[in-house]
């Protein structure tokens, strides 16, 4: 027997995905007579630390790893698979209202559910009165019960990306391009389209460029133009982390980068715009999923590290804003101002009433869930006046003049959406308010600093801030990890120590976020808030699984070390059998939940059940080469 595939063959999307000139013909030959085209064995990922810090993850790594796609053989529609679900365009009907006109690839599913939120979250709230092209984006849940396609390949590359990106499987994004003008030809005088993205990928920035290159022609040429732009999508290699993917979008060629959990974070490797030797055009992509963070914390510019605080402790949030694409954008900054933190809460960059979970986060008779929700329509203002934390904030423009002073306002004074912009809370943060970001900021703006050059200042400050409160835990954390004398190739691997909080308190005085940060203020209160949260819960479950896989690597390497055909043959057949079968059991789980593990430990492995079963009896050797594992 050989080392178990790494990683696993590829599966079809359900219901056979092939090109619509195709269809007929497969439907003739019936789908499922296509070959299911395996992939070869895949590369080791590599170890991984477990108990590293934050900021502790190596430089960043420019050199292009292997692609996966040099090894795919893949079916139609499976590459635009890796990127989009599908794309939907919504319009507005006199008798139905908002209604899902065209939905492609033909095989795309959507259950009623989702069809009926993406019509309802593609289109602006009336009173938005956004004329013209309007842009913006929305998240909502995915009906349970099905399974993705490609969900082998996706997986694989979703282990090379920071824990901020990874995509969570029960949600879709819906990149939006709206379009209302006038035209006396329509009954309603207007005409109103949305052309719809719809992802498991947070890349906010690629889909909303993409957007803009192919929905303005979208709306001249229609749906041949879609057909179009769809095949060139099926023509893009795979999302691989870390390699600098070009992705050619009707005559133009987007180059960008993923980034990967081994990047240091805060640096962003510049993707070089090389000359094209035909007549295409070629654009270089700063950043697949960064927002204009400087841009969208202009309204509340001197409330961020306030700001900052709920959204690391989880607190729930709503942004009230004039239009959606304020409100989404405005959400997506809060999110990630805790990176390299993952924001482990739900959180929806455009919320309207006809939404699906419209009832479960709006009731009153229990407290508001840990979320942030975007909102634009003015029945939200007294519908969600008892949440505790209120952003209000108007037409983001960004500033001629130094921003005024804007003191927290109490929520009692929040009375419309017409109200002041503003912070509406009661909270007090734990910690002081850090002056210099503030005047660095405004000097900026007197100095007439570019938006981008005041956004790597801003992301720069949430990243050191977050950085320097989550070391600490990382520290301790790490030593919870048994010592390496502790794993015995002869027994389970040793179990992670409990995490105490008042252990972990003890260890502030002299290892605190006073080590790396100026801040005076209550760090303890804040910590103690934090280990409450359901950030914190999403952080400390991502590093115990970490470190058990670590574990479960290191014990693998200790079975190899040992010369296990001499134990075999000093104990009965009986038990030499069953450490075969545990072995072969150590190999599936390496294989199963992607251990870090070189691949030469795993071949080792199999070197070592090949021999003890070669020094058995004829008959158990016939029987154990057969065998596979549970």
């Amino acid at each position: 027997p050989s080392v178990p595939a790494w990683p696993l063959p590829l599966r079809a999307a359900p219901g056979g995905p092939v090109r619509r000139g195709s269809r007929d013909s497969a439907r003739r030959a019936g789908v499922g007579a296509m070959s299911r085209r395996e992939r070869g064995p895949g590369t080791d990922p590599g170890p991984r630390g477990a108990g590293a810090a934050a900021g502790d993850v190596g430089d960043a790594v420019l050199a292009e790893p292997e692609c996966p796609d040099k090894c795919l053989s893949l079916l139609p529609w499976d590459r635009f698979s890796a990127w989009l679900h599908c794309v939907c365009v919504v319009g507005f009907d006199l008798e139905l209202g908002q209604a899902v006109e065209v939905i492609y690839p033909p095989h795309s599913k959507l259950t009623d559910k989702e069809k009926t939120n993406i019509c309802y979250l593609s289109f602006p709230d009336s009173n938005s009165g956004c004329l013209g092209d309007t842009q913006f984006c929305f998240r909502f849940r995915r009906s349970p019960g099905r399974k993705l396609s490609l969900c082998c390949l996706l997986d694989q590359l979703d282990r090379d990306l920071p824990v901020y990106l990874k995509k969570d499987s029960a949600y879709y994004y819906g990149y939006v391009y709206f379009r209302q003008v006038r035209d006396k030809s329509l009954k309603r005088g207007y005409f109103q389209k949305s052309l719809v993205l719809i992802s498991k990928l947070p890349y906010v920035h690629l889909f909303r460029t993409m957007l803009k290159q192919i929905a303005p022609e979208y709306f001249e040429k229609s749906e041949a133009f879609l057909e179009a732009v769809c095949n060139d999508v099926d023509r893009w290699p795979p999302p691989v982390p870390g390699q600098v993917l070009q992705l050619p979008i009707m005559g133009v060629i987007m180059k960008l980068r993923i980034p990967t959990y081994r990047d240091k974070p805060g640096t962003t490797p510049i993707v070089q715009n090389m000359h094209q030797a035909d007549a295409q055009i070629s654009m270089a992509l700063p950043t697949v999923h960064e927002v204009d963070l400087f841009r969208c914390f202009c309204p509340v510019f001197f409330h961020i590290q306030m700001l900052w605080e709920l959204v690391l402790l989880g607190e729930p949030l709503v942004v009230m804003a004039p239009s959606p694409s304020e409100s989404s954008e405005t959400v997506l900054a809060l999110v990630s101002c805790i990176s390299p933190l993952k924001y482990c809460s739900d959180f929806r960059p455009y919320f309207t009433i006809h939404d699906s979970e419209f009832k479960e986060y709006t009731t009153r008779t229990q407290a508001p869930p840990s979320v942030i929700l975007g909102v634009t329509n003015p029945f939200f203002a007294k519908t969600l006046q008892h949440w505790p934390h209120i952003i209000r904030i108007g037409d983001i423009k960004l500033p001629g003049e130094v921003p005024k002073q804007v003191k927290v306002k109490k929520l009692k004074n929040l009375k419309t959406l017409d109200s002041k912009p503003g912070v509406y809370t009661s909270y007090k943060p734990y910690l002081n308010k850090d002056e210099e970001i503030v005047k660095q900021l405004q000097k900026g703006v007197q100095q007439k600093r570019p938006t981008e050059a005041q956004s790597v200042i801003l992301r720069r400050y949430f990243l050191e801030l977050t950085e320097s409160f989550i070391i600490p835990l990382e520290r301790y954390v790490a030593s919870l990890m048994p010592l390496q004398k502790c794993i015995s190739p002869w027994k389970s691997p040793p179990q992670l120590r409990q995490f105490s909080q008042d252990d972990f308190m003890k260890t502030l005085e002299k290892a605190g976020p006073q080590l790396t940060s100026g801040l005076k203020g209550d760090w303890i209160g804040l910590y103690r808030h934090f280990l409450k949260s359901p950030n914190f819960d999403g952080w400390f479950r991502s590093r115990q699984k970490e470190m058990t896989q670590k574990l479960e690597a290191l014990h693998l390497e200790a079975l190899c070390n040992e010369n296990l055909v001499f134990w075999s043959q000093k104990h009965t057949e009986v038990e030499a059998v069953d450490l075969v079968l545990k072995l072969k059991n150590k190999l599936l789980q390496a294989d199963r939940e992607h251990l870090p593990v070189k691949t030469d430990t795993l071949k080792k492995l199999q070197t070592h059940i090949n021999d003890i079963i070669l020094a058995l009896p004829d008959d158990l050797q016939d029987i154990l080469l057969k065998t596979g594992t549970t």
